[in-house]
């Protein structure tokens, strides 16, 4: 079977492949068209992940804002935890993600917003147009606004 039907049939071989031509250093096998997108790919799953926990990350701190009345332990931790993965996890394992974190804020604010609206019954309008929060508050484990 050539590599790229294996790529086609079976990815997990098809890695394993390209792991042993790079081992070995044969660079003229390598299915470079479907390793371009799969190493594009790669970087673009570590981006989606980041807007992803700010999404978590952003919709509880807006909660824990402005539902005060609500507070409670589940919420702390959940914004504790997206702290973490963003922070010990994501930006520490990929530093070269910090770049993008003012753009990540933005594409997930309003899927936060949606979010928050969604589990606090509050409408869409009921909330900052912008985020509220700057970058030091959503990675400080410190912070949690008031109300």
């Amino acid at each position: 079977m050539n590599i790229q039907t294996l790529y086609e049939k079976d990815f997990h071989a098809w890695t394993n492949q390209h792991i042993n031509f790079l081992s070995e250093k044969r660079f003229n096998e390598l299915d470079v068209d479907h390793l371009i997108e799969e190493l594009e790919g790669m970087a673009k799953k570590d981006k989606s992940e980041l807007v992803n926990r700010l999404v978590i990350l952003i919709a509880h701190l807006l909660k824990w804002q402005y539902q005060s009345n609500r507070q409670g332990k589940s919420w702390r931790v959940t914004i504790d935890e997206q702290r973490d993965q963003v922070t010990a996890g994501l930006l520490e394992e990929t530093p070269s993600l910090k770049p993008y974190l003012v753009e990540a804020v933005k594409k997930s604010y309003s899927r936060a917003v949606k979010l928050a609206a969604k589990e606090t019954g509050y409408t869409i309008s009921h909330f900052p147009k912008q985020c509220p929060y700057n970058l030091a508050q959503l990675l400080d484990e410190d912070y949690y606004p008031e109300n």
